[in-house]
């Protein structure tokens, strides 16, 4: 069953009313018809399944058959601070990190960053990364659109991140798998977890000693050395693991 995003304020009663590219997108690239199916979601953690009803000039008109609570979203609100790679690279990675169920993702300014963005530039990407975000939230049925914020220094992520319960960081400096297991074994349902993953030339051993002075646990991902999309990936993948239906 297609899934949409919708606004509270597109919901009266039994009707709701998609509108702009999506609509567009039902009636002139998927060509449903009335009574088809499909689902919404309002953005606040209910799913609407629908049928379509009607068709206007700029929207499509469904009638809602059921409302039920989303189930898709994890226990604990994951943010991925993610050291600016290349551009090809951060698309990869925004669009796994919706997958596996990350709340919100933050390009950060790294001292290893290969990438420099100015205001102008950045406005371009954050529109193309929403996008990507949206799409991917579509595609794996997620209860909200993640938020793709501005691109931070890394000194302004680690203090924003050093609110969260748990912050971890990968590096590629750290041992002990034991202490690693350890520390994520014991992430708890309502936590909020930021996870730090370095740009292609890894973190500044500077960086990496301010988050462990911010309150970051540096854990290790295994002896081998991992790409940085392939880094982000592991670790979401391990959370979306220990966190999916624990309560």
């Amino acid at each position: 069953m297609y899934h949409f995003f919708v606004e509270p304020g597109q919901i009266a009663g039994k009707v709701l009313t998609i509108e702009g590219t999506d609509a567009h997108h039902i009636r002139d690239v998927l060509r449903m018809k009335k009574g088809e199916a499909i689902e919404a979601v309002d953005g606040t953690g209910r799913i609407y399944t629908c049928r379509v009803s009607d068709f206007t000039e700029e929207a499509v008109v469904a009638e809602v058959e059921a409302v039920s609570e989303a189930a898709s979203e994890l226990p604990c609100p994951v943010t991925l601070y993610m050291g600016l790679p290349k551009f090809d690279k951060m698309e990869l990675i925004i669009q796994k990190a919706v997958e596996l169920g990350a709340a919100a993702v933050v390009p950060v300014a790294c001292r290893r960053s290969v990438v420099k963005l100015d205001k102008k530039k950045e406005a371009g990407k954050l529109t193309r990364w929403e996008a990507i975000a949206e799409a991917a939230a579509k595609q794996s049925k997620r209860a909200v659109i993640p938020e793709i914020r501005p691109v931070m220094s890394f000194r302004e992520a680690v203090a924003e991140a050093a609110e969260a319960g748990v912050v971890l960081m990968p590096y590629e400096c750290a041992g002990n798998m034991a202490r690693t297991r350890e520390i994520l074994a014991g992430i708890r349902p309502g936590q909020r977890v930021a996870v730090f993953i370095g740009p292609e030339g890894g973190f500044d051993p500077g960086e990496a000693a301010l988050a462990e002075e911010a309150g970051a646990q540096v854990i290790t991902l295994g002896s081998r050395i991992l790409r940085t999309e392939t880094a982000a990936i592991t670790t979401l993948s391990i959370l979306m693991y220990l966190l999916e239906g624990i309560s």
